[in-house]
């Protein structure tokens, strides 16, 4: 199981958001960069990097930033936030970032969603964020009458990445993962899923860890790692002594 760390960026910055609500922000870092670089050096394999301001304004505005990050590191990481077309998504992937995540996109031009997917095997993650087990879009803002599982239902065939997974109401709370919604996602996908959203302690790491027989790629953790809730290192031994139980099986 890998642990990704969360670098959120709005206005250059490395911020956390209470449940996606940008009037309720906590500055972690003023350079995301030293950032990144740090969760490298203690053991980090991938990187989960948001453009906030541009999830908001439905663009990207932090590229500059994020190709930055993706360029002074040596592990991968994969970013969304306002990425709604062709040219943000080959930019990307064209500039050192690993996988682009599209959530609002995929709801509203399926069409569009399927070709990219096709064209990028692998490299494209679906974002399926949920209020109450129902979709939400446009940086969170905006509600669908759409379910988390009638998305990945429909999506089931596509050479997807990665499906992100996160309970809006828990993001950034530190109240514990939504764990038995993010088992029935984790039953229904063919597609490894990552689970994210109110990750508090480190029990919510050793019960996920119990998910990765059933297709559990990992577990994105923001705020707890950055208010030292969660021991990262402590973390990363828990996910490699699965790794290590399952080869010996």
């Amino acid at each position: 199981m890998i642990i990704y760390p969360a670098i959120d960026l709005r206005k250059g910055r490395c911020v956390r958001l209470y449940q996606g609500d940008p009037e309720k922000e906590t500055i972690y870092h003023e350079d995301p960069v030293i950032v990144a670089k740090r969760w490298e050096t203690m053991g980090a394999e991938w990187l989960h990097v948001v453009d906030l301001d541009g999830a908001f304004e439905g663009e990207p505005i932090q590229k500059e930033l994020v190709v930055k990050i993706a360029n002074s590191v040596g592990i991968p990481i994969q970013v969304g936030g306002g990425i709604r077309n062709s040219d943000d998504v080959e930019f990307y992937l064209s500039s050192g970032v690993a996988r682009v995540i599209i959530g609002t996109m995929a709801l509203r031009k399926p069409d569009w969603f399927v070709s990219v997917c096709e064209k990028f095997p692998k490299r494209i993650g679906l974002a399926i964020d949920a209020r109450e087990g129902m979709v939400a879009i446009k940086g969170w803002k905006e509600s669908t009458n759409v379910s988390a599982m009638d998305i990945v239902e429909k999506w089931d065939n596509l050479p997807i990445g990665a499906i992100i997974y996160t309970d809006i109401s828990r993001d950034g709370t530190q109240r514990g993962i939504n764990f038995e919604g993010t088992r029935l996602l984790v039953e229904k996908s063919r597609n490894p899923v990552v689970a994210s959203g109110g990750v508090g302690s480190i029990e919510d790491v050793i019960k996920l860890r119990h998910l990765e027989e059933k297709g559990l790629d990992g577990v994105i953790i923001g705020r707890a790692l950055y208010s030292g809730s969660v021991d990262f290192k402590k973390a990363l031994e828990i996910a490699a002594t699965t790794e290590k139980m399952e080869r010996r099986n």
